[in-house]
């Protein structure tokens, strides 16, 4: 009963494991002690199985709803989230090796099994009492089950709380209306996949003959800005650049946008800014990529620009690309790194922006060069963050393999994670690289080109906290004034550096404002 118990009164959310206040008595103790109790054989033996299933899965439900909210601060939804398994694995196994993370698989399936094999042998204890014994048990339950039934209809659960609860049917009936409610949701979709507040035709007349380069920085967030314990750092870091981008002659507007998304699933981010529409689930996103709704990258196609996405951590075969009308897909295997990966992290910032140069910037002056639309995801600051790569000078880039002596350096994610601050400083300090890298970057090569930098998420909450928001900064950055004049209407600073009252706008609007401003 004891590991019954434990079940029952553990907390889906991650932040109620340390507050042992809210943790009531749960009734199903006494329900399930007075039935197996009172029932004949058949009837308990079908009860023993039904019992040990229902907890097995909500254990398994609890744990899942504590990893999803530690990584994306909500509940695990079964209707959504089965695609997360996969990506978890890729983390998993290319942070700590493909061993390690399988023997980490099957330590946690052996222990779930184990406890499910716990609840069906203790349960079977009540069939060696004797008669006398099991009247006494169902009396005793009976009684505790009639009190606290009679405590839990007449506590206030606002104001006086009693003690007790009876969590486990609320918990299922929740889950099965969080499936329904996202079923539902993809019928609203589904009509907004309708409605495209973009008119067709011709786009970006005030950008023609520019290259426009869209960087997504990964796990850059608000709180990497705002929050005390990062924002020094990063004030200093933005503050550099602008001094740096203005003796190159650029200039730059920074804001805020809400994701769509925290903690991880990037691509969810991707989609929302690139579609137009909020996309906030797996369920969303597969709708989204089997749409006509043109993406912004296709919008800039059809006016006449070439597009290309730069994507180090793809690996696999990625067939989402084609919605996106991409003229040019590279890959990690295509982006022609010889050197060794920073754990998870396939290349360092600065050799995907180098490679992005050579194979797609070169020759930038001849006439009949058509512009560039490019997509980028830099992804040094992503998870676990270490090893942090060091800056060199852009003319020692070559393949890589100069990097290799900074891949094998720093403490392994083993010894980082086993420390939350020595985990926050590891975070701070990749984000710090990757805006190094990206000013050092846009001063070298930012002659006739439109940047702009976002953020795709927060990251984790051992990061931010529990309650951060969901913004993430977005910077504008070109060396023609006249293009940034056309973002008055945002209301944004001037700078590189977004304040409090900065104004904020979802991701899924940004489309749509961008389309207007450069028309």
């Amino acid at each position: 009963m004891a590991i019954i118990l434990v079940v029952l009164v553990l907390p889906s959310n991650p932040a109620a494991l340390s507050d042992f206040s809210e943790w009531r008595f749960p009734l199903e103790i006494a329900g399930i002690t007075l039935l197996a109790s009172a029932l004949a054989r058949g009837a308990f033996t079908f009860l023993r199985v039904v019992i040990t299933l229902l907890l097995a899965t909500m254990l398994l439900l609890k744990l899942a709803d504590i990893g999803t909210g530690i990584a994306f601060q909500r509940p695990f939804n079964p209707y959504l989230d089965l695609k997360i398994l996969t990506d978890g694995w890729n983390l998993l196994s290319g942070a700590v090796g493909v061993k390690e993370a399988v023997g980490i698989v099957c330590a946690g399936l052996l222990g779930w099994l184990l406890i499910a094999a716990v609840f069906y042998w203790s349960l079977g204890g009540f069939r060696h009492l004797t008669a006398e014994s099991r009247r006494k048990s169902a009396l005793v339950s009976g009684i505790i089950l009639l009190v606290g039934l009679a405590m839990f209809i007449t506590q206030d659960h606002e104001r006086r709380n009693l003690g007790v609860e009876a969590s486990a049917g609320p918990y299922f009936i929740n889950r099965v209306a969080m499936v329904r409610e996202s079923v539902a949701d993809l019928e609203r979709f589904e009509e907004e996949l309708k409605q495209d507040p973009v008119p067709a035709g011709l786009h970006f007349s005030a950008l023609a003959g520019m290259d426009v380069v869209l960087i997504f920085i990964e796990s850059y967030g608000r709180s990497a800005v705002e929050d005390p314990r990062y924002s020094a750092r990063i004030h200093d870091r933005l503050s550099s650049m602008e001094r740096e981008l203005q003796a190159a002659g650029l200039r730059a507007r920074s804001g805020w946008l809400t994701s769509s998304t925290v903690g991880g699933m990037s691509w969810l981010a991707h989609g929302t800014l690139l579609s137009g529409l909020w996309v906030d689930s797996q369920a969303r996103y597969d709708r989204m990529i089997t749409s006509e709704r043109p993406s912004l990258n296709s919008l800039f196609r059809a006016s006449g620009w070439r597009t290309t996405a730069i994507m180090p951590a793809i690996t696999l075969d990625w067939p989402e690309a084609g919605y996106f009308a991409y003229d040019s897909v590279h890959a990690a295997r295509g982006l022609g790194y010889k050197g060794k990966p920073f754990n998870w992290v396939t290349m360092p910032d600065q050799y995907t922006l180098s490679a992005f140069e050579r194979l797609e910037r070169q020759g930038r002056d001849k006439p009949d060069r058509k512009p560039v639309m490019a997509e980028i995801a830099l992804i040094s600051s992503h998870a676990p963050w270490t090893p942090i790569p060091t800056l060199i000078g852009w003319e020692k880039v070559g393949d890589g393999a100069v990097f290799d002596a900074q891949a094998e350096s720093g403490d392994p994610p083993s010894v980082v994670w086993a420390d939350p601050d020595r985990v926050r400083a590891q975070y701070i300090a990749s984000i710090d690289y990757t805006l190094e890298t990206l000013g050092s970057y846009m001063a070298r090569y930012g002659r006739n080109t439109l940047f702009i930098l976002l953020g795709d998420h927060q990251p984790v909450s051992i990061i931010t906290g529990n309650g951060a928001s969901r913004d993430v900064p977005m910077h504008i950055v070109t060396s023609n004034p006249e293009l940034l004049r056309q973002l008055d209407g945002w209301n944004w600073h001037e700078g590189m550096i977004p304040t409090r009252d900065t104004p904020v706008y979802r991701m899924d609007e940004f489309r749509r404002k961008f389309i207007e401003s450069f028309n």
